[in-house]
């Protein structure tokens, strides 16, 4: 009756004890450090996306400044207000649009470009306005309108227009006071009108200004929220607005969702955590290579001790499970500790990334750290249990006869099952599907190219090397390699995984987030003026080159609405896709220039100088438009016709900060068309050179983006800081590969050496021989691996970045060179007590076989 209690106890017993003793003789400590860092790296991004994710959906009300907003080009008809009073919601209206500020005659009459918005008394219904009553004053939080006749304003309009609180604001037709100093804005969003210093009114003084005429472009808002949190109003509210705009055909308004409504945070904690995953995935890669040789080496090591258990009577049942059981505890303990380092190290991207994310995010859930325990679990059950497993099968035998019993390689079911457990949970981690494919398949190709090619490699060196004119030590390092193609095989495919991972995240680190970086440089545009009339085109360059301005976008812009494609009359209803219907209905930036613009592409067609009758089109458009090269254009420039052929497609990068156009026309003159210029530069650091401008030129629109610039370039920097801080995590596991691959043959090197110093051969000399080996491997694994990682590189740039790839042609030197140095390293720490042994040592394990 108790005879089962009894061997359940024994057998956990006898696992710990093992444990105990496998982990004091250091044979354990491979494989927990490969599966401490896999399962530390993906749950320390997931801790980070999960809290973001939770914080994003906690604040995104307060974001679009309402449960749902209904925005539009024109005011939204009454019946949407009306029936979201009829669903019990409050009601919340803006108006936004940029103008022209302007100080009083008295304080110097000073203007600039603001950006205007008109809102309603409820305004905001959701978050707060965080205000100050002067530069000096404490901040204060408010929900509600400014007073009618009043303004509040951002803190750089004062500066600008050398205006202080309780002085008034010129705009256009009204006289308003500044009452307060806007701190955040939470629902203020992006574009021109943002970038621009904000004044906010009571929309009861909109009419007053004079400034929304027929033909003015305002962007209306209409927020709704219920008083009560009910979810299910809102929703009602959603779809009958959604089908209100579908049926009734309303064009220029939409219902607006968080993702819509504050793309930009969303779209730069996206890449974030899309760099992030990246550099998980590459980790927990290395991890599973690390913990499939580690295991191999570990098994080879207990198969006498197994051996000697059958002697003894012990069942192969028992000791299967006394294996199953040591290695559950041991991805157990792994997975606690990379949950908890990986949980700690979540803290380091929240203040790298500080000012992208909230530093109040709502506590993670369990979610990432069970996934971490998946993760540690699988890694070990998938890679590192197969080849320890078959210590249960090894014959009694093998105590007198030590050449029988030896590990056979993995079943391919079993392989299989363990590769697909894993792929699924590194794919179902991954935000983006199409970069998690292309990251595992490209290392699961790499590694047949791998295998293949340091087969081909053996079977060459066999022959590369002439035994009568090569030194004794390069013949006995050739030798040593083509006698052991299965571990040589072994030694480069492992070697060259754990530098493809390196190799990919240094170019990584090094092209793709150097052509991020190229979106802003030092010397980005951070000025765009337009509206300069042809008459002031050369006093205005003239004033340009006086303030040391000598690098400038300058292009002429012309207003241009499309009228017909190919002979035919379009309309916006030619087209399903609402991009496309808005863009029909609203007028283009046309421009023309003899030259390719240096900042675009040529995708398809040709680029003609003054070629007649044609015009250049951007991709993105001709896609949206489902135009294609000859088709033709007609556009109606302020009543007068002006068409083209399109003979080529441009690419361009619209986040580049440079004047880009939807169209342009390869010519230098087009005549008789109503035209004014548009020009980017950087201004120089001189006091007073916007207002100047401003002065001698008081039509044109000067728009600062200088801030918005700066934004951009601190939020590169903190992005790049934590993915590089990431990296030591992939850098730790490429090392724990490299040294698990470099010392996978130690007993069997020992072995050789022992009968070559049986045989007369010196210490030195084997030490060169050992050199020679770990270099000649180290350097065609380097080699494979920057050609992989070129080719995995251009694939991850292409589909998943969408980044410019330019990977230098001396990588595979470098990354040969790298692999050489690594190995070697690698080889002197994990085999340096080989050359150690005692003679004696050595002989007696020579003679055991």
């Amino acid at each position: 009756m108790d005879t089962a209690p009894l061997r359940t106890t024994s057998l956990w017993h006898l696992a710990w004890r093992q444990l105990a003793r496998d982990f004091k003789a250091g044979e354990l400590r491979l494989l927990m450090v490969a599966v401490t860092l896999a399962v530390a790296a993906l749950s320390a991004v997931g801790f980070f996306a999960d809290r973001i994710n939770h914080g994003l959906a906690r604040d995104a009300r307060q974001l679009l400044g309402g449960d749902a907003i209904v925005s539009s080009d024109q005011p939204a008809p009454p019946a949407f207000a009306a029936k979201a009073r009829e669903l019990g919601l409050s009601v919340a209206t803006t108006a936004a649009f940029p103008s022209m500020g302007r100080a009083p005659d008295d304080k110097g009459g000073a203007s600039r470009l603001v950006g205007v918005k008109a809102v309603s008394a409820a305004y905001p219904l959701r978050g707060q306005l965080r205000l100050r009553a002067g530069a000096d004053a404490p901040e204060r939080e408010v929900a509600k309108a400014p007073e009618p006749g009043t303004a509040w304003v951002d803190p750089a309009l004062l500066e600008s227009l050398n205006l202080k609180v309780g002085d008034s604001l010129l705009l256009g037709d009204a006289t308003l006071r500044i009452t307060q100093l806007i701190v955040i804005e939470p629902d203020r969003g992006t574009g021109f009108t943002s970038f621009a210093p904000r004044v906010m009114f009571n929309e009861a003084d909109l009419a007053s200004t004079g400034l929304v005429q027929p033909a003015s472009r305002v962007s209306y808002r209409t927020a709704v929220a219920s008083p009560t949190g009910n979810d299910d109003a809102v929703r009602d509210f959603t779809n009958w607005s959604e089908a209100q705009i579908k049926s009734q055909g309303l064009r220029g308004i939409r219902v607006e969702s968080f993702a819509s409504g504050r793309p930009e945070m969303r779209q730069t904690l996206d890449r974030a955590e899309k760099f992030l995953n990246l550099v998980a995935l590459l980790a927990a890669l290395l991890a599973a290579v690390a913990v499939g040789i580690a295991s191999r080496d570990f098994a080879n090591g207990h198969l006498d001790d197994c051996a000697m258990l059958r002697v003894l009577g012990q069942s192969q049942r028992s000791i299967a499970l006394q294996y199953l059981v040591e290695f559950t505890l041991v991805g157990t303990l792994a997975s606690a500790l990379g949950v908890a380092l990986g949980f700690s190290v979540h803290y380091v991207f929240v203040a790298l990334l500080a000012g992208l994310v909230d530093a109040s995010l709502p506590p993670p859930t369990a979610w990432p750290g069970l996934f971490g325990v998946g993760v540690g679990f699988t890694l070990l059950m998938g890679f590192g249990l197969p080849p320890v497993l078959q210590l249960s099968r090894v014959p009694p035998l093998r105590v007198i006869r030590r050449d029988v019993g030896a590990l056979k390689p993995a079943s391919i079911a079993v392989l299989a099952a363990g590769t697909i457990g894993f792929t699924a949970l590194l794919l179902s981690v991954s935000p983006d599907m199409k970069m998690g494919l292309i990251a595992v398949g490209g290392f699961a190709v790499a590694i047949a190219l791998f295998a293949l090619m340091s087969w081909i490699a053996v079977i060459v060196l066999r022959r590369a090397v002439p035994e009568a004119r090569a030194p004794r030590w390069l013949v006995l390092a050739t030798r040593q390699i083509a006698a052991r193609p299965g571990f040589a095989v072994l030694q480069v495919s492992a070697l060259s995984v754990g530098l493809l991972a390196l190799v990919l995240l240094v170019l990584l680190r090094t092209d793709l987030i150097a052509s991020w970086r190229q979106a802003t440089p030092p010397d980005a545009p951070d000025r765009f003026v337009i509206n300069v009339l042809p008459e002031q085109g050369q006093p205005f360059r003239t004033a340009l080159d006086a303030a040391g301005v000598k690098k400038y976008d300058w292009f002429p812009m012309i207003r241009g609405r499309l009228v017909a494609v190919n002979g035919k009359r379009v309309s916006p209803e030619d087209w399903a896709d609402d991009r496309a219907k808005r863009l029909v209905d609203r007028e283009f930036n046309l421009s023309h220039a003899p030259a390719l613009p240096e900042h675009n592409l040529l995708s398809a067609g040709r680029w003609t100088p003054e070629e007649p009758d044609a015009l250049s089109v951007e991709e993105g458009l001709a896609q949206t438009l489902n135009l294609k090269l000859g088709d033709r254009l007609r556009f109606d420039i302020g009543g007068q016709p002006a068409e083209g052929r399109i003979t080529s497609l441009r690419k361009v990068d619209w986040s580049s900060m440079r004047v880009n156009f939807f169209v342009m026309f390869p010519t230098s003159r087009m005549t008789d068309l109503p035209v004014t210029y548009i020009a980017a530069f950087r201004a120089p650091g001189k006091a007073g050179f916007d207002n100047a401008l401003s002065r001698e030129f008081p039509n044109i629109t000067n728009i600062d983006v200088s801030a918005s610039i700066g934004q951009i370039q601190r939020v590169l920097d903190q992005v790049i800081r934590a993915v590089e801080f990431l990296f030591g995590f992939t850098l730790a596991a490429g090392l724990v590969v490299l040294f698990a691959a470099v010392t996978a043959t130690r007993e069997s090197r020992a072995r050789e050496f022992a009968v070559m110093r049986a045989m007369g051969a010196s210490g030195k000399l084997l030490a060169q021989v050992q050199r020679a080996e770990l270099l000649g491997v180290g350097a065609l694994a380097g080699v494979l691996a920057s050609v992989a990682a070129i080719a995995v590189g251009w694939a991850l740039a292409k589909y998943a970045f969408e980044f410019s790839w330019n990977a230098s042609p001396i990588v595979p030197l470098a990354g040969g060179v790298a692999g050489a140095l690594l190995a070697l390293a690698a080889g002197w720490w994990g085999l340096r007590e080989v050359l150690r042994r005692p003679v004696v040592e050595t002989l007696r394990s020579a003679s055991q076989e």
